[in-house]
């Protein structure tokens, strides 16, 4: 069980526990409901001590975060995964094209967690962040816990928490380097979006790094992350993704959409670090670019 400690600063001198737990550590109150009822809950200076005790300055908070999985959540699949960073909080991997990020893992079919369990165990917890398609590769984050996953999810698209994506397109972008600021909806049936008057919030930035043929090599970032953002902003655009088969077309070029996620920068919501992990190109784009 992951166990976070907090002193308390001398702002905070004679608030509660639960102020400190919510203000000092950002738990949210689901959380600190949980934490109530554990056998084993907050202790100060080693000692349990109730949501409304009273702190003094100087004191240390012991809180347990961590939670568990039932076993057998995840029937393990054996295969190769690159780890770009891990610590006791957080695992960023660089996820292959084809694995689903979730599915029918209890049949046996290969899914990130499913990967993750034959790496770590059946029980392992699994907490998605960043989620990618399944034919998107690259980047993407894995809390190992739910306190650190609602971190994690509220710093999504701020200063604290941004991605890069590189994407192959059919058309070169008119002006070459833009914002996309159009909303997106549901169009029909199953998970295809587009840009609808009525639909959420989404915004995209784009530079194009190269062109040859009648494609271009795009820098991407965006800044809200909605289904397929990237994919139908692009096909807004006039640019759909190379091999897209959902926004445009399949080709013989690529097996797939034709986007990867290159870089992820965060600030680790425990240590405070900057984390900068990149995740090279894979060879299916790379054969694309002269």
């Amino acid at each position: 069980m992951r166990t976070l400690t907090y002193t308390v600063p001398p702002e905070h001198h004679g608030r509660t526990v639960k102020f400190c737990l919510k203000h000092g550590l950002s738990l949210a109150d689901g959380a600190i409901s949980r934490i109530r009822w554990q056998t084993v809950g907050v202790t100060v200076n080693g000692v349990s001590a109730p949501m409304t005790a009273a702190v003094r300055a100087g004191d240390v908070l012991a809180v347990p975060v961590g939670d568990t999985r039932p076993g057998g959540a995840f029937a393990p699949v054996d295969l190769p995964l690159e780890i770009l960073f891990e610590d006791e909080d957080l695992l960023i991997v660089n996820k292959p094209a084809g694995l689903a990020v979730h599915g029918k893992s209890e049949r046996g079919d290969a899914t990130l967690g499913s990967v993750l369990a034959a790496r770590y165990g059946a029980d392992t917890v699994f907490h998605p962040v960043s989620r990618l398609d399944k034919d998107t590769s690259g980047t993407m984050v894995v809390a190992k816990s739910g306190y650190i996953h609602d971190r994690l999810r509220r710093m999504l698209h701020t200063l604290e928490f941004q991605r890069e994506y590189l994407a192959v397109t059919v058309g070169v972008p008119d002006p070459a380097a833009g914002r996309i600021n159009a909303p997106l909806g549901k169009t029909g049936d199953g998970w295809k979006r587009g840009v609808v008057l009525d639909g959420q919030a989404a915004v995209t930035e784009y530079e194009t790094m190269q062109t040859w043929d009648g494609l271009a090599l795009l820098r991407v970032t965006p800044r809200t992350g909605r289904t397929h953002q990237i994919r139908v902003h692009m096909a807004y655009l006039g640019c759909p993704l190379l091999g897209d088969r959902l926004y445009s077309a399949e080709d013989e070029r690529i097996a797939r959409h034709a986007l990867h996620s290159a870089r992820l920068r965060l600030v680790h919501p425990v240590t405070e670090e900057h984390v900068d992990v990149s995740a090279d190109l894979p060879e299916d784009m790379k054969k694309l670019i002269p």
